[in-house]
């Protein structure tokens, strides 16, 4: 069993930062599509109906499956003054109950955004815009940022603080 957790840990690990890659890409290619846009409108006086949406699209892209690896370099926004007010007991407890509620909603947003994913293609919604793109395709983004997201939870509740509180360790922190 630990051998298959740990097989699990080390694919998602993979994966996310792979989606860390591809969102890197997305911004790239975002700010070249941008750049392309204005040059296209303000000196060749031929402005597109897509480029803008796109980008804004691409950017929501981005945002969600960087999620998971964010959370696995430990690169989202942490308050350390509660660290250091609490025990090391009491932090290891409030950190375990924080990512057991973060898990919980992050696998709530998952499962309605495949719901909405899955409503979009079947009804064939399409943006309000000249362009028109599918929204399933966003929305599927946001689906799937948010499940690497809720799954890379899952590895840090057990790895990073069942373990540790099993095991009775003394420092707590983040």
């Amino acid at each position: 069993m630990r051998s298959l957790w740990r097989a699990f840990a080390r694919a998602l690990a993979a994966l996310n930062l792979w989606m860390g890659y591809a969102a890197g890409v997305l911004v790239a290619l975002s700010s070249v599509i941008l750049t392309w846009e204005v040059l296209a409108r303000y000196f060749l006086d031929r402005p597109t109906d897509w480029a803008l949406e796109l980008c804004i699209y691409m950017l929501i892209a981005s945002t969600f499956l960087a999620a998971g690896h964010t959370l696995a370099a430990k690169a989202h926004v942490n308050i350390d003054i509660v660290d250091h007010l609490m025990s090391g007991a009491a932090n290891r407890w409030r950190m375990l109950l924080a990512d057991l509620g973060a898990a919980g909603l992050c696998g709530f947003v998952a499962a309605n955004a495949w719901r909405l994913t899955a409503v979009a293609y079947r009804e064939g919604w399409v943006a309000n815009s000249i362009w028109s793109p599918k929204l399933w395709i966003p929305f599927a983004f946001i689906a799937l940022g948010m499940s690497l997201l809720a799954l890379q939870y899952l590895a840090q509740i057990v790895d990073g603080r069942l373990v540790p509180i099993l095991r009775g360790g003394r420092d707590g922190r983040a």
